[in-house]
């Protein structure tokens, strides 16, 4: 009766491992094609208006009489907060700080002393939301050169700021638009390789950065983020 079955028993067996090979070889397939993959990166870019503005007119002024100099910095400084409040920015926009002053006297170290004994560099500041006044007001900074007033340009602490304060507002809809451009962009590599895009592996999403359009409108932001996204690829 053994004797019987043993054939048969030995057919089962066969086909077990026929089945148990076949289920192995499709399993390691399968995991080879899952690791196939595609990254892709998408771009979202959007240009805005700054809505802050830090306006400084650094001014310097130079004599040889302390009360003179303090005299003189004084009557700058009222022109300049008249010629601010004459652009529409208001009392509570404009600060002014305290003025620096040297003594080039105390700094000498023998030889002949030239030019004034006492030189002063003093601030004015504007804080306001008012951009497209800063804009107007920074064309016409010519005018104070007219009334004796020496500016300061060139100097990195009158550089005019120009500040954009509402990114989180941009923040879900630019993301979103760099993650479809991502999509977009596996979704052609995918066709061009006689492939399907698959599920999602991974995704990365870069920093936010604001940078001037250009060094002739610096109250033009332009706003960039790129996502990195990583799908599955299947035949």
């Amino acid at each position: 009766m053994s004797n019987k079955l043993s054939p048969l028993g030995g057919f089962f067996i066969g086909l077990g491992l026929v089945v148990a090979g076949f289920l192995l070889a499709k399993a390691l397939i399968d995991f080879k094609q899952m690791e196939r993959t595609v990254t892709a990166k998408g771009l979202a870019e959007q240009e805005v208006v700054a809505d802050t503005a830090i306006f400084p007119i650094r001014f310097s002024s130079g004599s040889n009489q302390l009360s003179d100099l303090h005299q003189t910095l004084k009557q700058q400084s009222n022109i300049i907060q008249d010629f601010l409040l004459a652009q529409g920015f208001s009392k509570e926009e404009i600060t002014t700080g305290a003025p620096t002053i040297v003594d080039k006297q105390a700094q000498q170290y023998g030889g002949a002393q030239q030019g004034f004994r006492y030189t002063a560099t003093a601030t004015i500041n504007v804080y306001t939301k008012s951009v497209d006044k800063v804009v107007n007001a920074r064309k016409k900074l010519l005018d104070l050169t007219s009334k004796g007033i020496v500016i300061a340009g060139n100097d990195y602490q009158a550089r005019v700021e120009f500040i954009f304060t509402k990114l989180n507002d941009l923040k879900p809809k630019m993301i979103e638009q760099a993650t479809n451009n991502a999509r977009q962009v596996a979704q052609k590599f995918a066709q061009d390789s006689n492939s399907t895009l698959g599920k999602l592996r991974k995704a990365r999403q870069g920093q936010f950065s604001i940078s001037d359009r250009d060094s002739n409108t610096p109250h033009i932001k332009k706003i960039r983020i790129v996502s990195t996204l990583e799908y599955y690829l299947a035949d």
